[in-house]
């Protein structure tokens, strides 16, 4: 008896072996699409009791393979056994494959009648349209749960969606906002489906749809909050940041809130140069009074916007820095938050270094932001990196390096890491090591960050481009030293040695670089006349030259800020968009060139 339950337990093993073994063939033929060889092992392990467990694969086999009848018989038999009313949806399917399209509308409404009115029952059929593309039947699906469910479930989001993929986009908008006015949570839902659904860069009508739909709606039932909330997230879809400002700013108000969606929304502004609305949106936070929990960071960011404002008008005088000086030194005497504080005093130290020469104000400022107790490692790499910044500015190198090597070791894989490094090998370069900030800058390309690895490939072709063993190095020693001038402000010394260069060196291939670090100089001591010239010899002469798209940037910004030629400037732009279309400066020209347009 022992010796026949051991034989019966072996052959049931190697039964189970060998189904498994023909499982694993069918499965490897069925993802390989070698349907004929698939079906094979499906028959077998069908026949031998497997249903369930290759039914799905085998059934798309039939069909792959044409067997469409074979695939129907298939189907109404499972369909006895399990009572799946969603079966019927294949069969329809299969009935489509046969052009028997008045069979596959009975199947699909049957399998619609057999599902029982609940919410997961429902939901699970209406998807199994969806992935099939019948949206028309994913509807009636959803319709019919709204009309015979009974625990209250709407299916307005669902009904929505398919709305949108037949093509029905205003019922879609309107049906969306029908359910904003019950559900607000659902807002981040609609607005990832808007995202998906229209480009708002360039689809126009749709979103003058959208936009005059949200404002019909606002109109006719101003207390519900979540459309103003919809209509300024769309506006900012659209960089209309000051349109946003409004609405976010009323919504503040009404609903008595923080100041966080303000906050937020001058972050954003600021992050894409609308430094005006940035300043709107942080002033409105300030005006809370110090006793909003936003108050000291509104201030900060107040700053931040300033100084990029004042920097970016052509017309700043050192008066607006030594105003901007003044503002921070008021600030500076809040009771701010240790990390809030350190963040003060950096951002306070470049504009004393660089914009006010104050270098030992600066230094001093860093030094006591890094002493500060309970500072955060990351935040503290951020003011050494400052602090770097200003010794290199004053001229001690090697102090500058030493501090960069710090953060570079304990940051090795962190973005601020590879920002240290990427100023290692600058320095590198300003004293002439350029084989060493080549091996750097190499490893620096393919770092995470984007505006990191776009500098060491601009800072990396300098070199390749213009520096060879063959000849002699000093002409890129000397416009390694004239970069460096430029960066300590020294605009006279850097001029006169970058025409040193042209003059013992002419037609050198440092000629362009030479061109674009003499516009740059020319645009900070506001000479633009000459800078223009400079930028567009080198779009006229270099423009295979890897400064072509820099320089023509560069005039459309001089003819739009400076001279306010917006007709030249829009010229200027499309230049970039038709010539230029793998430029940096695609996105910014694109939003530029469709300002100018009548």
């Amino acid at each position: 008896m022992k010796k026949l339950l051991v034989l019966l337990a072996f052959f049931a093993t190697s039964a189970l072996v060998w189904a498994q073994r023909d499982f694993d063939l069918a499965e490897q033929y069925y993802q390989n699409g070698q349907f004929t060889e698939a079906k094979l092992y499906y028959d077998k392990l069908f026949n031998e009791g497997y249903e369930d467990e290759v039914f799905d694969h085998y059934l798309v086999t039939l069909t792959k393979l044409n067997e469409l009848k074979t695939a129907e018989t298939l189907l109404k038999k499972r369909i006895k056994k399990t009572k799946d009313s969603n079966l019927y949806v294949d069969l329809g399917t299969v009935y489509q494959l046969a052009k028997r399209d008045a069979d596959a509308n009975e199947a699909f409404q049957t399998a619609i009648d057999k599902t029982q009115p609940y919410r997961l029952a429902i939901l699970n059929l209406g998807k199994k349209f969806l992935d099939l593309y019948l949206y028309e039947w994913a509807l009636k699906t959803y319709e019919k749960g709204q009309n015979q469910g009974k625990d209250g479930y709407s299916y307005a989001y669902e009904i929505a969606g398919v709305q949108g993929s037949l093509g029905k986009f205003q019922e879609m908008l309107n049906s969306y906002l029908d359910i904003l006015k019950t559900d607000a949570n659902y807002i981040s839902q609609i607005e990832v489906t808007l995202m998906q659904l229209v480009d708002f860069e360039d689809d126009e009508a749709r979103c003058q749809d959208i936009k005059g739909a949200i404002l019909k709606r606002i109109q006719l039932e101003p207390t519900v909050s979540s459309y103003n909330e919809l209509l300024a997230w769309f506006l900012m879809q659209r960089m209309d940041f000051n349109g946003a400002f409004t609405q976010l700013n009323a919504l503040d108000k009404r609903n008595n809130e923080n100041g966080n969606r303000l906050i937020n929304l001058g972050t954003l502004a600021m992050n894409n140069k609308q430094y005006d609305v940035a300043q709107k949106c942080f002033s409105a936070v300030m005006a809370k009074g110090t006793n909003s929990v936003y108050y000291s960071q509104a201030c900060l960011k107040n700053l931040q916007a300033m100084g990029a404002l004042i920097k970016e008008n052509p017309n700043s005088t050192n008066e607006s820095y030594q105003q901007l000086d003044r503002e921070y030194t008021e600030i500076n005497k809040l009771n701010l938050q240790t990390n809030e504080m350190a963040l003060l005093k950096r951002d306070w130290s470049h504009l004393k270094a660089f914009y006010l020469n104050d270098t030992k104000g600066a230094q001093t400022l860093l030094e006591q932001a890094v002493a500060m107790p309970g500072l955060p490692n990351k935040t503290k790499a951020e003011i050494k990196l400052e602090l770097g910044d200003v010794y290199l500015f004053q001229g001690n190198v090697w102090d500058a390096s030493l501090l960069f090597s710090q953060i570079e070791l304990d940051f090795r894989d962190d973005v601020i890491g590879h920002e240290a490094k990427f100023r290692n090998a600058k320095i590198s370069f300003y004293t002439g090591d350029f084989d060493w900030a080549q091996g750097q800058l190499d490893v620096l390309k393919a770092s995470t960050s984007k505006l990191i690895s776009n500098d060491a490939l601009h800072l990396s072709l300098i070199i390749t481009d213009n520096f060879n063993l063959d000849t002699t190095a000093l002409p890129m020693q000397q416009f390694a030293r004239a970069d460096l001038l430029l960066y300590q402000n020294k605009y006279t010394e850097c001029l006169a040695t970058l025409d040193s260069i042209t003059k013992a060196f002419p037609n050198h291939s440092l000629t362009d670089d030479i061109l674009f670090e003499k516009a740059q100089i020319f645009e900070r001591i506001h000479q633009i006349d000459s800078a223009y010239a400079c930028y567009n010899e080198l779009v006229e002469i270099h423009f295979m030259g890897i400064y072509a798209d820099d320089a023509l940037f560069r005039m459309a910004e001089i003819q739009d800020k400076y001279k306010q030629n917006a007709q030249e400037a829009h010229k200027l732009y499309d230049k970039i968009l038709t010539d230029f279309p793998g430029s940096l400066y695609v996105l910014e020209a694109r939003k530029r060139f469709r300002e100018f347009q009548p």
